[in-house]
């Protein structure tokens, strides 16, 4: 399972470089300022997020068997429905579309809950 969430870190950092590029050269002038801004944000958190998905292989590693699968699988959520929505507001999505980005954030805090609790119990 370790090797799974490594992967999808590694990816998801990838995929957050290449959004976070997409928005400085792609977006740039194309889009209103304050919509490239929560492009950004979305870039931003899923490459804190590709990071957390990193720690959680690593948790899994020093403690097999722990519940951090589940933080990573929050990660993983949180990164489609947070970063997600962002990606799809700034560039034209309906607004509605909003409503989902607090339920992806609220995935990225209950993922760092879980990894701590693991940390802890160790």
């Amino acid at each position: 399972m370790q090797r799974t969430f490594a992967v999808l870190g590694a990816l998801s950092a990838a995929l957050g470089v290449v959004a976070g590029a997409f928005a400085a050269h792609g977006l740039r002038g194309r889009v209103a300022p304050d919509l490239l801004a929560v492009f950004e944000t979305g870039a931003r958190y899923q490459m804190y997020h590709a990071l957390g998905l990193l720690a959680v292989a690593w948790a899994l590693d020093r403690w097999p068997g722990s519940a951090a699968a589940v933080a990573g699988w929050l990660f993983v959520a949180g990164t489609v429905l947070f970063s997600g929505s962002l990606y799809l507001l700034a560039l034209g999505s309906p607004s509605w579309l909003g409503a989902v980005t607090p339920v992806g954030g609220l995935c990225f805090i209950a993922g760092w809950a879980v990894l701590a609790w693991v940390a802890a119990r160790g």
